[in-house]
């Protein structure tokens, strides 16, 4: 069940960047060829708004998701200038700092993503008409997903890929 509930934001993530890529080709596809045939034979548009907001959708959750899959997968970038020069225990407490740290600005976007939502809950795109709450759900689900990951990381030992020579 763990490695079940582990796996769903990676096929989450897999599915909207499959979802976005194939929302760009039916965009470019819709805007230029189906655009200059209507033109040709003097028939009204196909609207293509609708593209867009999906695209936007798409790119808002992915990139949550995919900031707190970085965090579970400790892939982040990591500058380390003068940590590495402290003892192991200076180096253990400033890691687990830093992860306290992420874990508060993940809680912070949560929050004031859940804000926006009740805030939106009422307002609907032009194109799909669904409520922009759902664009805002991005922040709630990836700032919880952050947060999650990041304490999960500040707890556990650390690993090879936590070492400055790596």
């Amino acid at each position: 069940m763990l490695r079940f509930l582990k796996a769903v934001p990676k096929v989450t993530v897999t599915a909207l960047i499959v979802l976005a890529i194939v929302n760009l080709l039916v965009g470019v596809v819709l805007r230029y060829f189906v655009g200059a045939i209507t033109n040709w034979l003097d028939v009204d548009p196909v609207p293509f708004t609708w593209v867009e907001e999906v695209g936007e959708l798409s790119l808002a959750w992915l990139t949550l998701i995919g900031a707190a899959i970085g965090i579970q997968s400790r892939s982040h970038f990591a500058l380390s200038v003068f940590v590495h020069r402290l003892p192991e225990p200076a180096q253990l407490w400033i890691r687990r700092f830093n992860h306290a740290l992420i874990t508060g600005v993940g809680l912070l976007v949560a929050w004031y993503g859940f804000k926006l939502c009740l805030l939106n809950h009422t307002l609907r795109t032009p194109g799909l008409q669904i409520s922009l709450a759902w664009l805002y759900a991005s922040a709630v689900v990836g700032g919880i997903l952050i947060a999650v990951y990041a304490l999960a990381v500040m707890i556990s030992p650390p690993t090879q890929h936590d070492s400055p020579l790596h």
